[in-house]
């Protein structure tokens, strides 16, 4: 299966963010990463956009609800959030939109930092096999794999996209 250009894909993410954070106002939106993919997508494209600051990080590692099967992760990142996001308009970036569980763990990690004015969900691809009601609001593109592979972006740079078989 040929992927698509990661190169495209951002520069389609980037214009829609900009529409999203121009909507939103500029001045009450901040963006937010989920590590590791989605940290480096929400640097690029607050560097990109021209946003004041540096976008926040967060770390879901501890809200997973599989840790009784995976584990805690070997490499546990700092989460890094804006000073206040009470009442921001808070854009979670990240690299792939599967099932939902990701963006339910960053959600609640968040909400441990305040009560934004909203969330938005900006991803760099989404691929069908949600198990959680969640939608991106923005998305560079979209991709079908077969159930025993999965897509991942890596970097940072250059960032690019592979394909891995997935783990049990």
């Amino acid at each position: 299966m040929e992927l698509p250009n990661v190169e495209t894909l951002i520069d389609t993410l980037a214009e829609r963010v900009a529409m999203l954070v121009e909507q939103e106002q500029p001045e009450r939106c901040c963006l937010v990463g989920i590590h590791q993919g989605g940290a480096w997508l929400a640097n690029l494209l607050q560097e990109r956009l021209g946003l004041a600051g540096e976008p926040g990080a967060v770390d879901i590692a501890f809200y997973r609800d599989d840790l009784d099967r995976a584990g805690l992760q070997a490499q546990v990142r700092p989460t890094r959030m804006p000073l206040d996001i009470d009442n921001q308009v808070v854009i979670l970036i990240d690299d792939i939109l599967y099932t939902g569980r990701t963006i339910r763990a960053a959600l609640n990690e968040i909400f441990d930092y305040g009560r934004p004015a909203a969330v938005r969900l900006a991803v760099l691809l989404e691929r069908p096999g949600r198990e959680l009601p969640i939608s991106a609001d923005v998305c560079g593109g979209s991709i079908e794999l077969p159930p025993r592979q999965r897509v991942k972006l890596r970097g940072p740079a250059p960032l690019h996209l592979v394909i891995e078989e997935a783990r049990e």
